[in-house]
């Protein structure tokens, strides 16, 4: 559906533009901050009058007797405010219209987009030398709930899990595992941790110079194409993949292999790469290495910062690998938009490998290159989240303690439910409380990890929502009514409660378009959270059950259709609900 706020946009601009002689201005239509000041505000009059240099009350009182005067289904009231604000009051009759055409089909819900996109989303891009650790979980759950988004929206999505599986340190693990070919049982242990055998393999490489001499020579042979470096290469491959899967299946996200986007897939590209910089006249050799000076990037000093794209022995390095994928999105993918949801710390890296791609014409204007950055998990301490010990904490381990940590909890509050339930319960609660912890934070800051609060009932966490969803279930269970019929409508909005609830219902639209162009999925959380805190107020303040026939009806409506967009804005989050806790 048209979100409210890009019908008032369209309704006030065309109207401001006649009013102020402008073309196609903006009313910069936004949600009210409070609700003494309407359901919404439009504050566009502000920047065309200081062009002008007319008074913006003047302006904004001329527009408000036009409005007025067209007898707008959709405004009941417009009243000026502050030097030129406009604010915005609904009318009743017009929410109850969009409440039922909701009723009847979920999707309206959703907003739709007039011009689809195809957009990438690179996203998670563990390292398969490694088990997936608590710093690949942010880029994980952030980049799975923007493409389930946009996907929501329309756009097409291109997945690409861009995993490091090529590199020097496959020639340490490939001759490790050679070693252990002789003894089966013993590989199939060893690669059943990866954390261990590539543990063993360092230290053997730390160690044994010859080892260390013999994986270097492993390397090579790989890179060359050698059949038996290779088969030794794809079980590994393979065996890291099965691990990765493992922790995506725990978490609902929806990467597969089909979605693969390997650093091996570019290796034949890099040669064209260089010569397509050296075409553009843009390399430049310092220290025997190939590197691109751009004027916008300076040291401290004042000193030019190369980006290296070929070492002096040859090698290629990560910004090649980055700019053959730039080029294959936007000559093959013909895409608009490339989202790189990457650790902040390499945002350097992307603005020097954007720039490049851009000057040497790898991707035209029309493809939109955007680091989308967030922070680092760290504990109490402080720090970067790590075990007792120092260690970095795996995922799948983080993942099993929170189920661990919900069933507990769940038993403590349900100590009647058979412990299969519990269970089940306990499987969803643990998953999306370490999800919900993520992603209800800005995503550019750094977090405290911090079990109490993630799992607790209270406070903006998945176990409150997932409650409030439940507790809707469970009212409408007890009405016994079919919430698919037809006739089951929204026919009063008599009490406060009423009115908020619905109009925020009817506001997850526009949240989800945020979400899609702005890529903060926290958005969606504080959205769901405020959405729980009305429906609880709606609960606590307006009888449902007890009510008369007809009043009772609409509020059980009302309860539907709040359930209903309560379980997809989490299901955008990837967080799946319970109809009983």
């Amino acid at each position: 559906m048209q979100t409210l706020k890009q019908i008032l946009n369209q309704q006030i601009s065309a109207t401001l533009g006649s009013v102020a002689g402008v073309e196609n201005p903006s009313a910069h239509v936004l949600t009210a901050s409070r609700p003494e000041f309407g359901d919404y505000q439009a504050n566009g009059v502000m920047a065309i009058a200081k062009q002008q240099k007319r008074n913006p009350r003047e302006i904004a009182t001329a527009l408000v007797a036009e409005l007025e005067s067209q007898n707008n289904p959709l405004i009941a009231k417009l009243e000026v405010a502050g030097p030129g604000f406009i604010n915005i009051t609904l009318r009743d009759d017009a929410l109850l219209g969009l409440g039922n055409a909701a009723l009847g089909d979920s999707s309206a819900l959703l907003p739709s987009i007039d011009q689809p996109q195809t957009i990438v989303v690179d996203y998670s891009s563990p390292n398969l030398a490694k088990e997936m650790h608590v710093g690949h979980l942010r880029g994980t759950i952030i980049g799975d709930c923007l493409t389930r988004v946009m996907e929501a929206c329309g756009h097409k999505i291109i997945r690409q899990n861009h995993v490091g599986d090529w590199g020097t340190q496959f020639g340490m693990l490939i001759t490790y595992m050679q070693e252990l070919e002789g003894e089966q049982d013993a590989l199939s242990s060893e690669l059943a941790n990866l954390e261990t055998f590539y543990r063993a393999a360092k230290e053997r490489f730390d160690s044994d110079a010859e080892f260390a001499q013999r994986a270097r020579n492993s390397v090579v042979k790989l890179q060359s194409g050698d059949p038996e470096h290779l088969k030794a290469w794809e079980r590994f491959i393979d065996e890291s993949l099965r691990h990765c899967e493992d922790v995506y299946q725990k978490l609902g996200i929806l990467l597969t292999r089909d979605d693969l986007d390997a650093e091996s897939r570019y290796n034949d590209e890099l040669p064209g790469i260089i010569e397509q910089l050296k075409a553009k006249n843009l390399l430049s050799e310092s220290e025997g290495a190939q590197c691109v000076f751009l004027p916008e990037f300076v040291g401290k000093e004042g000193d030019p910062l190369p980006v290296i794209v070929q070492k002096s022995d040859g090698g290629y390095l990560y910004s090649t690998t980055d700019l053959a994928a730039i080029q294959l999105r936007a000559d093959k993918f013909k895409a608009q938009r490339s989202l790189y949801v990457v650790d902040a710390r390499q945002s350097l890296h992307f603005q020097q490998v954007f720039a490049v791609a851009k000057a040497a014409d790898m991707a035209g204007p029309e493809l939109s290159l955007e680091h989308i950055a967030y922070g680092t998990m760290m504990g109490s301490d402080g720090r970067p989240f790590k075990t007792r010990s120092g260690d970095t904490v795996k995922l799948s381990d983080l993942l099993d303690e929170s189920v661990k940590r919900a069933f507990d909890l769940v038993s403590e509050k349900n100590p009647d439910l058979d412990e299969q339930e519990r269970q089940a319960i306990a499987e969803k609660v643990g998953i999306a409380a370490v999800k919900y912890a993520d992603l209800s934070k800005n995503r550019t800051s750094d977090y405290i990890f911090d079990w109490s609060t993630m799992l607790s009932f209270e406070g903006n966490t998945a176990p409150y929502l997932m409650y409030a969803y439940a507790r809707i279930k469970s009212i409408l269970r007890k009405a016994d009514i079919d919430t698919s019929a037809d006739d089951l409508q929204i026919t009063t909005l008599s009490e406060d409660a009423e009115r908020q609830l619905l109009l925020k219902v009817l506001q997850l639209p526009e949240i989800v378009l945020a979400v899609a162009e702005e890529c903060f999925p926290n958005q969606l959380c504080n959205y769901l959270y405020e959405l729980s805190g009305l429906f609880m107020r709606f609960y606590e303040t307006c009888p449902i059950l007890k009510a008369e026939p007809e009043v009772k009806q609409s509020r059980l409506a009302l309860a539907s259709l709040s359930a209903s967009a309560l379980q997809q804005g989490l299901d955008l989050l990837g967080i799946q609900t319970l109809e009983r806790m």
